[in-house]
């Protein structure tokens, strides 16, 4: 299913069918193993929390070090909780690496089809899907808050990588990573009634006081890649819940929108 590795100080979650592939670099940081302080402690990877810009850089550095990857060819996007897709080449390397000023805009998703290439996406409660097709070797990373999740971002991705490189949605490999759970992720009648009209009949959510229900962003995104073609036995979920687990990872609604960022990393080698 997936695996902890300590390495370099560092804790990092890898799902086992991604590794099994031999094709791909990749990984889901924690919190753990890096230099910032107070409630960015300690592995923060975002710009734009308000933590020191240079411990941010450093932390970076750490972390694509520890899975191998070079940090100054990075690419990273500035995500807006939407649904917005870009495809990524050899001259965007380093977008966004090491500064939160020169990334892609406006993007909550990226693919490439380029060796070398190594995508990046941040978290603090949203889901984090890696998505992988061995057979025409394109690899993808969706940020997927609810915002993305109700918008089926998942599936737009596995139709862009059809579309551009004639990937078949059996062949694919996905991860659904840490996010925030089922347990913990309260929502309100707004936002379930987005996800009634877009999820018809599906039970993702429990009612738990009134006007309030408990929200599976986990199960809505195993249903959207499955809507998309993949198959059931292709999908990994790693169900842990970022806002119980404060002891590995940064949750926004666990610490009051007063936290850091882990870090999403894949590349095709």
């Amino acid at each position: 299913m997936y695996e902890i590795v300590h390495k370099k100080g560092l804790e990092y979650f890898i799902f086992n069918h991604l590794q099994s592939s031999n094709l791909v670099t990749h990984g889901f940081t924690t919190r753990i193993g890096g230099v910032s302080t107070g409630c960015y402690h300690s592995l923060n990877t975002s710009f734009h929390v308000g933590d020191q810009d240079a411990h941010v850089q450093q932390n970076r550095v750490l972390a694509c070090r520890a899975l191998g990857i070079d940090p100054y060819r990075l690419v990273a996007g500035r995500q807006v909780h939407g649904d917005r897709i870009q495809l990524v080449e050899e001259k965007d390397l380093g977008r966004g690496a090491l500064s939160h000023g020169d990334a892609l805009p406006d993007i909550d998703a990226l693919i490439t089809a380029e060796p070398g290439v190594p995508l990046s996406s941040y978290y603090a409660d949203c889901v984090p899907i890696f998505i992988l097709d061995p057979v025409q070797r394109v690899i993808a990373l969706a940020h997927a808050g609810w915002q993305g999740t109700v918008l089926k971002i998942a599936r737009k991705v596995i139709e862009k990588m059809g579309q551009h490189f004639a990937t078949d949605p059996r062949c694919c490999l996905a991860g659904i990573g840490p996010s925030i759970g089922p347990c913990c992720y309260e929502v309100d009648e707004p936002v379930i009634s987005r996800f009634e009209d877009n999820f018809p009949g599906a039970r993702l959510a429990n009612p738990v006081a009134p006007g309030k229900w408990r929200l599976d962003l986990w199960e809505a995104n195993r249903l959207t890649l499955l809507e998309a073609g993949l198959q059931p036995d292709h999908i990994c979920t790693a169900r842990l819940c970022t806002s119980c687990r404060g002891d590995l990872f940064f949750s926004y609604r666990g610490e009051q929108g007063r936290t850091g960022r882990m870090t999403s990393l894949m590349m095709l080698k």
